[in-house]
């Protein structure tokens, strides 16, 4: 027996989405909320503004169909999907081709290392925090400055060194995060979207079981299936030696090792945070 667990994925996704769109919405009639025994969309609207048989897009629901490319160009169009929503289904579709998964075994759980130019160029680069992330967002390499201004990731257990699950359970990192909750949201959104492109991958399958029992927070946004794909952003940092600051980050891809991440954060010259962060530097 072969499953799609992309298609799978998919059917969910799309669910989801037409549950969040009112009909007034996309210019259907409302009929009266009594008379409707859904949130948002039926099936059958989505069908009509998609322009395809009820029982095809109910197929596609249920995981049993992968649209073509101009249904799923209709229904990216139709749902009002957000750029990285869509770029999630299109990649679900297209894995769906390449890829179907046997129903077996499970594969045992690994952690990948860090690519050795990788590792050197973190330790060099002693006035900047710096992180590499696997796949996974596995903490899987970090310079001092990093582990002074976040956490002494050393001192974490290598299989509960990824940033996820450290952002959810460990206490010290709620506490850094003036906006936990912004922070946290947009690791699930995250690590969604890399379920979408390996919803087999046995180690992501063991991290999300572990955090939607640890955390209710996480059980009912990982439900969500809301997705997001981020190479910068800025976060605020409650520091106990400095205090506050705003930090941009970035996300640089080393063709060497095309699932690791180089994450370096860095402030604005001439800011309160960029004094407070070498001070920090000058303090190791």
């Amino acid at each position: 027996m072969v499953e799609s667990l992309h298609l799978r994925e998919l059917g969910e996704f799309l669910k989801l989405r037409r549950s969040e769109l009112r009909p007034a919405q996309v210019g259907l009639p409302e009929h009266g909320r009594s008379r409707r025994r859904v949130r948002g969309l039926r099936r059958e609207e989505v069908a009509q503004l998609a322009a395809i048989s009820t029982d095809y897009y109910m197929r596609i629901e249920q995981g049993r169909l992968a649209p073509s490319q101009s249904v799923l160009a209709a229904l990216v169009r139709e749902l009002r999907l957000t750029a990285d929503q869509a770029a999630y289904v299109e990649g679900l579709v297209g894995q769906a081709a390449r890829t179907t998964r046997p129903v077996g075994p499970r594969r045992r759980a690994t952690r990948p290392r860090v690519h050795p130019h990788l590792a050197r160029l973190v330790g060099q680069l002693a006035g900047t925090p710096a992180l590499v992330f696997g796949p996974r967002l596995d903490i899987l390499a970090w310079n001092q400055l990093a582990a002074t201004l976040l956490r002494d990731f050393a001192a974490v257990p290598d299989r509960e060194r990824n940033y996820v699950r450290m952002v959810f359970t460990d206490p010290a990192m709620r506490e850094i995060y003036p906006g936990w909750e912004d922070v946290a949201r947009t690791c699930v959104e995250v690590l969604r979207m890399e379920a979408g492109t390996n919803p087999s991958d046995p180690a992501l399958s063991e991290l999300v079981g572990e955090l939607c029992i640890a955390d209710a927070d996480f059980r009912t946004w990982w439900a969500e299936h809301r997705v997001a794909h981020q190479n910068f952003g800025s976060k605020r940092i409650t520091h106990p030696l400095v205090g506050e600051l705003t930090l941009d980050w970035d996300t640089f891809r080393y063709a060497g090792a095309p699932d690791q991440q180089l994450i370096l954060w860095s402030a604005e010259p001439g800011s309160i945070s960029h004094q407070r962060l070498a001070r920090l530097a000058h303090s190791l």
